[in-house]
């Protein structure tokens, strides 16, 4: 019998981890849909997919990027492998390709493989590009080239509806309702140990980390002059490599771990974050978070240009307020982080407000099940 072949793309930690997840939903539903017939599953991705059997060819998250000026610098090596993963996708013919996503690479993609491919694979892109955010004309592109586009914030669907009826569209909720389901907001009472801590997320790239923990560090020093407790948590060695240098030349004392979000974030009482993915896991875990963003002057410069929504942290989109205080470039500065901080760690009166908005956005985002739903949507797809 001829095996299933589905081809995965993912291009950064959180795309690894999401999917892997989905590489486990979709293994036991194939498995009850077509028992007794193998499913290949290979691509790009991380460590997370490998662990759950996918044959990697690339481990694109070792090379993740952002911003302009770095895609620039690092366009030939990506073209390379842009080229190579078509490469893979015509020598295998997989039936379905799912983008994770990685929407800056995945979207071409889908649109250069349409075009190639003579045994016409279903196209999917889990995970919408923030098409409503800026460069709606991406939308498009994914209506004229994708046969199935998951979401995971429940406005999406109507959004695409209206502009791209055409376009099949399964929201799908948030995966992190999975990861996070039995978590519990704030740090346990640990008695004889009253400190309130405090975990630094500078984010997941190389470029943010060079960028973020400059203005994060001497903040954490701030505050750990006043007696809070400090940890931080990065997603693998190598960034905690990067980090070293700098964590000993500011002289801050701290718990660094790779990986562990979640148990980090079970025990904090504040956080600050990139602006990215992390502020939703913040969020599922209720503690209140103080988000920056940092990049080069010329995407900052193009960014302000073209992004059409008032926030970039997530959970203050989704509540269209400020629930966690966000600073964006030249106002990402030490001052304006330690102070939004100090203001959250000992105002218990708006630490409650926040963290009632954050459990309504939560709410919103619907029941756990995310991979299951997602991976039946996929195998909807191929034929019964």
């Amino acid at each position: 019998m001829i095996p299933l072949k589905i081809m995965l793309i993912a291009g950064e930690p959180s795309g690894d981890q999401l999917a892997a997840e989905l590489v486990v939903a979709l293994r036991t539903e194939l498995e009850r849909r077509f028992p007794g017939r193998s499913v290949e599953f290979f691509g790009a991705g991380g460590p997370k997919m490998a662990a759950v059997g996918v044959e990697l060819a690339i481990d694109l998250t070792e090379h993740s990027v952002i911003g302009l000026i770095e895609v620039l610098k690092n366009y030939f090596k990506f073209r390379r492998f842009f080229h190579q993963l078509l490469d893979l996708a015509e020598t295998r013919s997989p039936d379905i390709v799912i983008g994770v996503d990685y929407g800056g690479f995945n979207l071409r993609f889908a649109k250069a493989l349409k075009a190639r491919a003579s045994w016409k694979p279903k196209l999917v892109q889990y995970v919408s590009p923030q098409v409503w955010a800026s460069r709606a004309g991406r939308a498009r592109t994914i209506a004229e080239t994708h046969d199935l586009l998951l979401s995971i914030f429940p406005f999406e669907k109507a959004w695409y509806a209206e502009r791209h009826p055409a376009l099949k569209v399964e929201f799908v909720g948030h995966p992190a309702a999975d990861r996070f389901t039995k978590a519990e907001a704030g740090r346990p009472t640990v008695e004889g140990n009253p400190k309130k801590r405090v975990l630094l997320l500078p984010g997941s790239r190389v470029s943010e980390l060079k960028r973020h923990l400059p203005v994060m560090l001497p903040a954490a020093r701030c505050l750990a002059g006043e007696g809070f407790e400090l940890a931080m948590v990065l997603p693998n060695e190598s960034l905690r490599e990067l980090a070293m240098p700098m964590l000993k030349a500011s002289g801050v004392h701290l718990n660094l771990r790779i990986g562990g979000l979640a148990e980090e974030l079970r025990s904090a009482d504040l956080a600050i974050a990139s602006t990215g993915t992390v502020t939703m896991e913040c969020a599922f875990f209720g503690v209140p978070t103080v988000a920056l963003y940092k990049t080069s002057w010329s995407t900052y410069e193009i960014g302000k240009r073209i992004v059409t929504v008032k926030y970039l942290a997530m959970p203050n989109i989704l509540a269209d307020e400020v629930v966690f205080p966000e600073f964006v470039q030249n106002d990402a500065t030490t001052e304006n982080i330690a102070a939004a901080a100090f203001e959250l760690l000992r105002d218990e009166r708006r630490r409650a407000a926040v963290k009632e908005s954050l459990a309504e956005i939560i709410r919103s985002l619907g029941e756990p099940g995310a991979a299951r739903r997602a991976a039946v949507a996929v195998a909807d797809l191929l034929p019964g």
